[in-house]
């Protein structure tokens, strides 16, 4: 067992960089996959099956918690074994490939999601679970090529880098699904009843396209990371002989997992942290739908100012970790993302800050009048500060701290420790919404899974990588 370089070591070798063409075209990855996590999970279309396609916001919001803790659990169980595979066979592009197509798949069969049309429910959720496990895997296997495209003083500047693009992708993906839903913002006047492409107002097509184009978009952007970005080379053995070893690979590493005491102590803060993350994403737009009333053009903008904000903090953030390392950069954003979370907590429709009263949102009034709506988008500041930073700087220290023949494995322990609890925020949201009937107890859950992590956190010692 490497211990001295699972523990000391930083897992990335390169001497020098891979061609930025091959470091471009991994970046564009995270491109062409987050307007799933922008445009479906977050701000668009979770919204509109919670209030809409369900009919409910409480009672939609906790069907989505199922349904996202359900997806993790899949993920969590499989995510390890799969990693080791992939350490054993060598190759990494494969897997990517095939969870690529399966999330197109399940992007497509959102289409389905009708109000009015429960028939079809079944299919839209498998959709979703479809989708939500083949983007998770994809990103594991994505990040095991991240310590081989850079060298270990730059390998945190490209990790933010490729979330920043993530996020720019996002942002423009927003941007087109509001000018097609609400065409008039932009000064265009579709006939009566429908939004542009000729979609139909009154059965929802404007927000159900999203999943199709998301597939096609995710079809034709992910195209430069197979061309350009080099994987490893296959070992060359049956697949057969390559599944047996990754498995034996796996349990060895847990019987010995103590020996891998401090990459341990990461993943088990990093678990906790990244549940709250996770779920104040996924929660935030479905909350602001609910207690504003937010439909997509609301939603939409929200969710383009939040991603204008998250660029740059990306960027930046991944300059920050190469400079006072990863694990400082990680506690900052941490920080950032807990004071967000709890302004949201402190809003209701009628005040905010605990208890200041302030006047609700007129009938007819134009988006974001209220000072309820004003001070929401202010704590959104706060998340974009955070959120990609936060993910960058974590992806990075796995590459940090993993030794180098088990990148992997660990991404994929990384995963599991991701997702082994990430279903229990949403779980517990789904629970508390149904019994105390409030969304707010969403925030409240958040910010103790932040808090946690962040003590966890404390005791990783971060190697030098200078």
């Amino acid at each position: 067992m490497a211990v001295a370089a699972a523990n000391g070591g930083t897992g990335i070798r390169p001497a020098t960089p891979a061609p930025w063409s091959a470091r471009l075209s991994w970046a564009f990855f995270d491109w062409a996959n987050q307007p799933y996590f922008t445009v479906i999970t977050t701000f668009i279309f979770a919204p509109y099956f919670t209030s809409k396609v369900i009919g409910n916001p409480v009672d939609g919001q906790s069907l989505w918690g199922f349904v996202q803790a359900f997806s993790a659990v899949i993920v969590a169980l499989g995510a390890p074994f799969l990693g080791a595979i992939a350490d054993a066979g060598g190759r990494r592009k494969p897997w990517l490939f095939g969870f690529q197509l399966l999330l197109a798949f399940g992007c497509a069969l959102l289409w389905l999601a009708q109000p009015g049309q429960l028939q079809l429910l079944p299919l839209v959720i498998l959709g979703l679970v479809l989708a939500n496990i083949a983007a998770e895997y994809s990103i594991m296997f994505n990040n095991a090529l991240l310590p081989g495209l850079e060298t270990p003083q730059r390998v945190g500047w490209l990790s933010g880098f490729g979330w920043g693009m993530g996020y720019l992708g996002g942002l423009i993906a927003l941007f087109a699904v509001l000018v097609v839903s609400q065409p008039e913002l932009v000064g265009i006047r579709p006939p009566p009843g429908e939004a542009l492409l000729g979609l139909q107002r009154s059965s929802f097509e404007a927000e159900r396209i999203i999943g199709p184009a998301a597939a096609l978009w995710l079809a034709v952007f992910v195209l430069p990371m197979f061309l350009f970005t080099p994987d490893r080379p296959g070992s060359g053995r049956p697949f057969a002989d390559v599944a047996r070893a990754g498995f034996r690979r796996v349990i060895d590493t847990l019987r010995h997992v103590r020996q891998y005491g401090n990459l341990l102590r990461f993943l088990i803060a990093y678990m906790i942290y990244y549940d709250g993350l996770v779920a104040v994403i996924g929660f935030g737009g479905i909350y602001a739908a609910g207690i504003f009333g937010w439909g997509t053009t609301e939603l939409g903008i929200f969710g383009i100012a939040l991603n204008v904000i998250a660029i740059p903090a990306a960027i930046a953030g991944g300059w920050l970790d190469d400079r006072i390392g990863s694990k400082r950069a990680v506690q900052i954003a941490i920080v950032s993302v807990a004071l967000g979370t709890l302004g949201i907590l402190s809003i209701t429709a009628d005040s905010v800050l605990f208890g200041i009263e302030v006047a609700p949102r007129a009938a007819g009034a134009g988006a974001f009048s209220s000072a309820g709506e004003q001070v929401f988008f202010v704590c959104a500041i706060l998340l974009g500060l955070g959120m990609g930073p936060m993910q960058a700087a974590s992806r990075t220290l796995v590459a940090r701290l993993s030794p180098p023949d088990m990148v992997g494995e660990f991404y994929g322990i990384y995963s599991l420790s991701g997702r082994a609890t990430t279903f229990l925020a949403p779980l517990l949201i789904g629970i508390a919404t149904a019994v105390f009937a409030t969304q707010r107890v969403a925030a409240v859950i958040v910010l103790v899974f932040l808090a946690v992590g962040f003590v966890l956190l404390w005791k990783v010692v971060e190697p030098e990588h200078t």
